[in-house]
């Protein structure tokens, strides 16, 4: 078998431009299909801003970072809820790369890490309109319930939450 093309490393305060760069490539290409421009910009400065990521990072949030022979090609984060319960917050890899199994890989080794941890489930919410649904389905995540959440401004995300056992 190949060795992966693939590395994972996990991210810290030095790396929060890095993630906002690769934010500005991937969230554009993923999103403008589904929201407007302006849902589109206020979310992005909501969640990535400088301050926004320090916050989430402060609060508990391992990010990490997927490189494809040493240059960055994803970005990810989790966090503990409770328990044994694991929220999977971001996951996604450059447009060039999504349906070669970047995804899959690094989706995996979240799993795993959060399984050394004790993690029993993990959750997480997708856009209604987002065809990443579709991935989480084939890696054995299911639909719990639709949710409209308020973001601000008028703004909803309107989403699956999706669950995992981690058996």
């Amino acid at each position: 078998m190949n060795p992966s093309p693939y590395t994972i490393r996990e991210a810290s305060f030095q790396d929060i431009d890095l993630i906002k760069e690769l934010c500005k490539q991937v969230w554009p290409a993923t999103y403008a299909p589904i929201l407007d421009k302006g849902q589109l910009d206020y979310m992005m400065e909501w969640m990535y801003s400088s301050a926004s990521l320090e916050r989430q990072i402060k609060e508990g949030c391992q990010f990490l970072l997927l490189y494809s022979k040493d240059k960055p090609v994803g970005y990810a984060s989790y966090q503990l809820l409770h328990d044994q319960q694991y929220k999977l917050n971001k996951l996604y890899v450059l447009p060039a790369l999504q349906g070669q199994g970047a995804g899959r890989y690094f989706l995996s080794h979240i799993h795993e890490k959060i399984k050394a941890q004790q993690g029993q489930f993990i959750e997480l919410q997708v856009n209604r309109q987002n065809k990443a649904r579709y991935f989480y389905e084939a890696m054995g995540y299911t639909i719990r319930e639709e949710a409209d959440i308020a973001v601000g401004n008028g703004y909803y995300m309107n989403d699956y939450i999706m669950v995992f056992a981690l058996n």
